[in-house]
């Protein structure tokens, strides 16, 4: 039997294309769970309506996700925990590492738009951890694709089972509602932005007189037709398979309207698991063992305007976290002990005594910490799970006033450790490339470079459109390489030898003339 510490936890992750409605989803689940009294939608004007999860400057100004969120609020008895990631695809490597930290997923699509590319690859990483997933999708109220053709178009895109558990009345300007298949009641739309609506009514079947109230004989025909078929193809829910990760519940609705939420919520906390176990590379680390283990998946600096500092943020995954209580960091090989452990909700913030599995604690950190990082009571753990991707662009780092060359040191240093791009320096002169998947990661470091550590910088892009990390069994062997391909070596942040080149040819005659080298696309080669 679990403890219900751990029973009452669910821990998740809303993942989603750009602009699908994750963030609003986000803010609506708040709403519910009593977080936050109006909910503010992204793209508003007057600065002080931006929402409660996007909390960095340059996400106000430009209505996109770039940083994970992490939130935590009571529901139904039940401790939710969301981890709202940025849908951007420059910044897909935050959100797969903030994907190994949750127990579930809630997929989010735009019934006019469908399955996009974005959310493709998102659901590759959720396939490589078998991550049950729950597909919601948005924009009922506007005018797009029909249910049966997007649930045909998900499950040949995505490859996975679905299961509809809520069913949409009409479409666009004929959109009514939304049928509850789970617990059998009706949700008439009332476009309502920032309240809770109030208008559901039981039925306890689709004879109900009471319901041509509400809808025209049409309407409750249509839908009769409609459930008769969604039952004959999908049938009943599989609780098993969706644990595993292979069939996938379905629910529509409205974020931005706040509509379809609570079907979907409700039935969320009922069927979504509760925090695993977790694969170490030593051992399978169980919930419920007594020892405390946990790892860092995000590090963030600057989460405070008004004070300089880092937050390293702690999934735990066994055991119970105690504050002021030293535990051992098997890296660095040193124990810590931590005074002002924190909980979130979106940017508020409060000190936390005790935390249980499947909490993410927030650690002030002063540089001790690295993404990946493990915390034990002593024991020799590294979680699996965190790699760092081949940067596919590179641009070297020009200090636009020297005066201030420590700020820039100091940011970049940072910003890197942070996981928005990874830092490279080359010789000779101790020359900064930074290596990023998208070109927004470098506007991101430009602006927060400006506006949090005053210092100014231009990048010169450079011709490199791959990285390889290069070890060798003969040391010798590999300081030769190093020492002959000076003007395409970097080191990353570990010291490690990176070879940069501009193509995969120059890599593949690369290592034809050096057979000694082995060469690595990720940095997971220990």
């Amino acid at each position: 039997m679990l403890n219900p510490e751990i029973e009452k936890r669910k821990t998740f992750a809303i993942i989603s294309h750009p602009d699908a409605g994750k963030t609003t989803l986000t803010e609506k689940f708040l709403l519910f769970g009593g977080a936050i009294n109006t909910a503010g939608a992204v793209k508003r004007n007057k600065a002080n309506q931006s929402n409660t999860s996007d909390f960095m400057e340059i996400e106000k100004q430009r209505g996109i996700s770039v940083a994970t969120s992490v939130m935590g609020f009571e529901y139904s008895g039940k401790r939710i925990n969301i981890l709202d990631t940025p849908g951007h695809k420059d910044f897909a490597e935050d959100t797969y590492r903030t994907l190994s930290a949750v127990d579930s997923v809630i997929l989010v699509v735009d019934c006019v738009k469908g399955v996009e590319e974005q959310t493709e690859k998102l659901m590759s990483v959720c396939r490589m951890r078998n991550t049950p997933v729950i597909i919601f999708v948005n924009k009922m109220d506007r005018e797009g694709k029909e249910a049966f053709d997007l649930l045909d178009e998900i499950e040949e895109k995505l490859n996975i089972s679905l299961c509809p558990l809520s069913w949409p009345i009409g479409l666009g300007h004929t959109f009514k509602g939304v049928y509850s298949i789970y617990n059998k009641h009706l949700n008439l739309f009332q476009p309502d932005k920032t309240k809770i609506s109030n208008s559901v009514i039981a039925v306890e079947d689709l004879d109900d007189n009471n319901l041509t109230n509400f809808l025209k004989e049409k309407e409750i025909s249509n839908l009769k037709d409609d459930l008769e078929l969604v039952d004959g193809v999908y049938g009943q829910i599989d609780k098993d398979l969706y644990n595993d990760g292979l069939l996938a519940p379905v629910f529509f609705g409205s974020a931005i309207n706040n509509f379809g939420i609570k079907e979907l919520l409700d039935t969320f906390i009922d069927i979504a698991p509760s925090p695993r176990h977790r694969e170490a590379e030593e051992r399978d680390v169980l919930v419920d063992e007594k020892n405390f283990s946990g790892f860092v998946f995000k590090i963030h600096a600057n989460l405070d305007p008004k004070h300089r500092d880092r937050i390293a943020f702690l999934r735990i995954c066994s055991g119970k976290f105690e504050r002021n209580k030293f535990y051992y960091h098997t890296r660095q090989d040193k124990k810590l002990k931590f005074s002002n452990p924190m909980d979130f909700m979106a940017n508020e913030k409060s000190i936390v005594e005790e935390a249980w599995p499947g909490d993410v604690v927030g650690l002030y950190d002063s540089g001790n910490f690295k993404i990946g990082d493990t915390l034990t009571e002593g024991e020799k753990l590294q979680f699996k799970g965190i790699p760092s991707f081949s940067p596919s662009i590179f641009k070297e780092v020009e200090n636009m006033d020297p005066m201030r060359t420590k700020q820039l040191e100091k940011g970049i240093e940072q910003l890197t450790d942070e996981g928005v791009a990874q830092l490279f320096v080359m010789q000779p002169g101790n020359r900064k490339v930074i290596g990023a998947v998208g070109e927004l990661q470098f506007e991101v470091i430009n602006f927060r470079l400006e506006h949090e550590y005053g210092a100014k910088c231009r990048f010169r892009t450079l011709s490199y459109t791959r990285s390889s990390w290069v070890t060798s069994s003969d040391r010798k062997k590999l300081d030769e390489f190093v020492k002959r391909k000076q003007q395409h070596i970097g080191f990353d942040k570990e010291a490690n030898p990176v070879y940069l080149s501009d193509s995969e040819y120059m890599i593949n005659l690369t290592k034809q003339d050096y057979p000694d080298i082995d060469f690595h696309k990720t940095s997971e080669f220990k």
